[in-house]
């Protein structure tokens, strides 16, 4: 089913909209807390936030996706590398598997690409992710320390050929991560 979606950044107006459907997309999801909103309305307060990197999928004019990237850092003793982080990607139950998330990703992409960002770094589904060029983070010897159930779920992208050549060290999440 080929659905007729626009993409747009999200506007304040939409923020309350998108908790909603943060909340509804990870209810009944499994490995979660179901409590990605919150961590949605934190990250619109980090003092890192870009408006241009929330972005919202729309469809016959009710918003049925969100994704948001906000920037983190990566740091290897006294050098220390940019890139963004990929916040949850949210799609309502009913619009799930309609190729949605995808079309957010890519185009969350291409507007960081555009913000010149060159990388980057996620938490996610190892069977989903990589479809869209994501890699083992630890192939470039990037590491978090957060604890995970596998190295496969932590992940990295070059949005620049050759971007996180030279880059490795600790990822330094945005303290709402933490929240």
């Amino acid at each position: 089913m080929n659905l007729t979606i626009n993409i747009r950044k999200e506007t304040p107006e939409d923020y309350e909209k998108v908790i909603q459907l943060t909340k509804k997309a990870f209810e009944n999801m499994p490995f979660t807390e179901g409590d990605e909103y919150k961590l949605v309305a934190n990250l619109r307060k980090a003092s890192g936030f870009i408006s241009d990197l929330s972005i919202v999928a729309e469809f016959n004019g009710q918003i049925v996706g969100h994704i948001l990237f906000i920037p983190l850092q990566i740091k290897n003793g006294l050098e220390t590398f940019d890139s963004l982080v990929l916040g949850p990607v949210s799609v309502l139950p009913e619009f799930q598997k309609m190729g949605i998330g995808g079309q957010l990703i890519r185009a969350g992409h291409q507007k960081a690409k555009e913000l010149g960002f060159q990388s980057v770094i996620l938490i996610g589904h190892p069977e989903y992710y990589p479809r869209f060029g994501y890699r083992k983070a630890s192939a470039w010897g990037i590491k978090t320390q957060i604890p995970l159930p596998s190295d496969d779920v932590f992940m990295a992208i070059e949005l620049i050929v050759g971007a996180l050549n030279g880059v490795s060290g600790m990822v330094i999440f945005p303290p709402e991560f933490g929240e």
